[in-house]
């Protein structure tokens, strides 16, 4: 006699699925870049491609190997500027978007000014900020904030709008002051979407600093990796490229894992977009 119940099966399917999922999210994306580099390389090798228009990933990693005091140095001042970009962008979204939800006429009036400055083009006017402030740091940190600020507008006014209709009547109810409903009711409800634009905002800030410093073109000592790209490029030196786009590639993804972890360290205990089901 079967004396297996329903509700076994779905544990055993599960155990017999392969890995857990905390390995699973690390293993499988591992997999399919073995997989990619392997194509590349094997590609390289059979087409007997020159590395001066693609070299292989063997390459690649012995120029960064080689190289990497000038593109190290390079990129602390890239990852400076993203970080001061991301920390203003911030700090000012978040302030807007506070600004955007205790008056309709205000965000009424300035949200499409917000979508103006996503949707401009920053190769259009970084050159005049470039040219307004004389501070390369500083005008290259304004470009890549007016890129990086949009997101958290937008997730954390929506966040803050996105409340429970009947907790807020509660709160009404009881004649909560306005700080009060901003702080124990619309804060807590908008950290899922704030966190959210955090991740994406990270990313943007890293672009637009990099875009900043392409249009900028400034050299010397203070360069950051969009100039050795460039000065790679008229020099053919395609390995050191690769090798300057492998590191933003990386400071990138670093960049969304760190906003991952803040964001289940933050959540993690009790709202239910973080917290780990069975």
């Amino acid at each position: 006699m079967n004396t297996s119940t329903p509700a076994d099966k779905p544990a055993a399917s599960s155990a017999s699925a392969g890995l857990p999922d905390k390995h699973a999210k690390w293993v499988y994306p591992l997999l399919v870049a073995v997989v990619l580099l392997g194509g590349w390389h094997a590609a390289v090798v059979a087409l007997k491609i020159p590395p001066f228009l693609v070299p292989s990933p063997v390459l690649v990693a012995e120029t960064l190997v080689k190289d990497f005091a000038l593109l190290g140095g390079s990129l602390l001042v890239t990852l400076k500027i993203t970080v001061l970009a991301f920390v203003v962008a911030t700090v000012l979204g978040t302030l807007i978007a506070f600004a955007f939800v205790q008056n309709r006429l205000i965000e009424t009036a300035l949200f499409p000014y917000a979508v103006l400055l996503q949707v401009t083009p920053i190769v259009a006017i970084a050159p005049l900020i470039i040219i307004w402030f004389k501070d390369p740091t500083l005008s290259l940190v304004i470009c890549a904030t007016i890129v990086a600020l949009f997101p958290i507008i937008a997730n954390t006014t929506l966040g803050l709008r996105s409340v429970n209709p009947g907790l807020l009547s509660y709160f009404k109810l009881n004649r909560a002051s306005r700080w009060q409903t901003l702080v124990r009711l619309r804060v807590p409800s908008a950290l899922p979407y704030f966190f959210g634009g955090l991740r994406i905002s990270s990313g943007l800030a890293l672009i637009g600093a990099v875009v900043a410093e392409f249009v900028a073109g400034t050299g010397g000592t203070g360069t950051g990796l969009a100039y050795q790209i460039l000065q790679s490029g008229y020099q053919l030196n395609i390995p050191r490229m690769f090798a300057a786009l492998v590191l933003i590639t990386v400071t990138g993804v670093l960049l969304f894992a760190a906003m991952a972890v803040l964001t289940q360290w933050a959540l993690g205990d009790w709202h239910e977009s973080e917290m780990q089901h069975d």
